[in-house]
């Protein structure tokens, strides 16, 4: 954090009742973790659901804290040298202070948000702003209503562009996090089943991503895509600036069905030294659509994806002991599942080997869409099947006696590692893919 606001301002942004004897003291950043607190140091003690960091204020005090900001209902400690701000609520306080740092600063922000894609989206976006200026970006697990204000707080005066991811798991998640961004560009990357133990339907998971358009900056674009059953009734709902983007005829960044990524754009054809699945595609066109939105030359464009690095545990390809590894171990959900399991149904080492876990948080839909796993795993050809997980037990009994696939389950992968190693012997193809709490990457260590 790079504040540099006195204790007076802050508890006026804030709406904090200021106890101290220096209101003109000027604090440049707060702590948020008790143990590496130092002499001067600012605290800010945040309260959450499982967590109350107010009971280690007097730790903080011990240790030199010079400011104290927390919610209020805790006793302040007697004759400390100190300074405190004190709040009805300590996230909206610490969102608060992040909006005002960032409606203060001057860069250029973009803020994307979709079911699956978004950090790739923003890695794609953030390797092009880097060719035209200093960008900062927040990390994938600093995408909610802590992390982003965080993020936003790490914006220094050498920025020129921001680039943040923004999560939902609730109704009303993105309008939280989209209203603290500002944002210059918001980008909705698609709208599939994700999170449906909170959303339950699809209908409000797109009016949950869609919040991010009512908080675009005065002026803002808006970049979709158009290939999106449901983000397609943008071009008639949303009024605003806007970039589609897919490989729809109609989409204004149009892809078009090459070897290597290309794309048209108002008329004028481009295409990049770069070879892309079908879904990378889609992310890299939101990117170079976000870019042009930004006010970036297809130059940035161009020398941002020579520069790209993919993530790691996203379809991230390894060869070991003779097997190609496609690991997607970071997220998994029903339209991030197919798309890997169509991945490896195209590829032609053989055995094709699926080794899959369960996908989190699909509520009452959750049985019928590992039942699906089922008719996509048959669908892509693969040979050998290994699932784990109790929700992936409901693919298994598609599964087990199925022709054509053999079939492996047991609540943990520790059940069939021996049988996965013994069939990866053979060479081939393996698909290791689960959602984030399974620790699927863990799996290569153990055979």
């Amino acid at each position: 954090m790079k504040l540099d606001l006195t204790l007076s301002k802050i508890a006026k942004i804030t709406g904090a009742e200021l106890i101290s004897s220096a209101p003109k003291t000027k604090v440049t950043s707060f702590v948020t973790d008790s143990r590496v607190i130092r002499p001067g140091d600012a605290f800010i003690a945040l309260k959450g659901k499982n967590h109350d960091a107010r009971q280690f204020i007097p730790d903080v005090l011990k240790k030199g804290a010079a400011v104290v900001l927390a919610e209020k209902g805790f006793e302040l400690p007697k004759n400390a040298d100190a300074s405190f701000l004190l709040v009805d609520d300590s996230l909206k306080a610490l969102q608060a202070l992040a909006k005002y740092h960032r409606v203060n600063s001057t860069l250029k922000v973009a803020a994307i948000t979709g079911s699956n894609g978004k950090s790739t989206t923003k890695q794609m976006l953030r390797a092009i702003c880097e060719t035209a200026g200093e960008t900062t970006a927040n990390m994938g697990n600093f995408n909610n209503q802590f992390g982003v204000p965080f993020s936003l707080l790490e914006i220094q005066p050498k920025h020129k562009y921001g680039i943040f991811e923004l999560g939902a798991s609730h109704p009303g998640d993105i309008e939280e996090t989209a209203s603290l961004a500002v944002p210059d560009v918001a980008v909705i990357t698609n709208v599939s089943a994700a999170h449906l133990e909170f959303f339950h339907d699809l209908e409000t998971v797109y009016k949950t991503k869609t919040e991010i358009a009512k908080c675009l900056n005065f002026g803002g674009t808006l970049v979709y895509n158009a290939d999106d059953k449901m983000l397609c009734r943008l071009n008639t709902e949303f009024k605003g600036k806007r970039i589609s983007f897919g490989f729809h005829p109609g989409a204004d960044l149009q892809i078009l069905e090459t070897e290597k990524f290309s794309f048209t754009y108002k008329g004028e054809a481009y295409m990049l030294d770069l070879k892309l699945e079908h879904h990378d595609k889609l992310n890299a066109a939101a990117a170079a659509a976000a870019a042009i939105a930004l006010g970036l030359y297809m130059d940035n464009v161009k020398k941002g994806f020579l520069n790209y690095t993919p993530m790691p545990m996203r379809l991230e390809r390894m060869h070991q002991k003779g097997v190609e590894f496609i690991l997607d171990c970071y997220n998994a959900n029903p339209a991030s599942m197919q798309n890997a399991l169509e991945i490896l149904g195209r590829e032609i080492s053989k055995p094709r080997v699926a080794v899959l876990g369960d996908m989190k948080e699909l509520g009452d839909s959750s049985k019928e869409y590992h039942r699906l796993v089922a008719r996509q795993v048959l669908d892509n050809g693969v040979e050998y099947a290994f699932l784990a997980g109790p929700e992936m037990k409901y693919a298994y009994e598609k599964l087990k006696a199925a022709p054509g696939v053999k079939a492996f389950y047991a609540p943990t992968p520790a059940g069939w590692t021996k049988d996965l190693s013994a069939v990866l012997k053979k060479g081939g193809t393996c698909l290791v893919k689960a959602s984030r709490s399974m620790n699927f990457e863990n799996i290569l260590k153990e055979i």
